[in-house]
């Protein structure tokens, strides 16, 4: 089956370790290219293109401001990751549960 682009799929575009780095540092805030650049030790041009590719798959959006284009977390884009990872949120829980439970009869077992 072939890979969906790197452009048209959330997935393939937080596949990249930069991209993730990308969207953790704009957790805290908007950001200029040129500083989300130099914050993450990147080349202006190749931060470009990630924030050009996370744009393109609609988990950040931009704005002209001055000369500046500024970029920021989309919270509709995330929605999508959101809703895929925390469907395991229910695995998680019932493993932690069952987990638990073991460990409580093992305790029980030893007193």
């Amino acid at each position: 089956m072939a890979r969906a682009s790197t452009t048209s799929d959330v997935f393939n575009a937080i596949a990249e370790p930069r991209r993730r780095d990308i969207l953790v540092l704009l957790r805290s805030g908007e950001r200029p290219v040129a500083q989300v650049a130099e914050e993450l030790g990147l080349p202006q041009p190749a931060t470009s293109k990630h924030l050009r590719v996370l744009r393109e798959v609609g988990l950040v959006r931009d704005r002209q401001s001055g000369k500046q284009r500024l970029y920021e977390l989309d919270a509709d884009g995330l929605r999508t990751v959101h809703e895929w990872t925390g469907g395991f949120e229910q695995f998680w829980n019932a493993s932690f549960d069952r987990l638990d439970a073991y460990v409580q009869e093992l305790k029980k077992e030893r007193s």
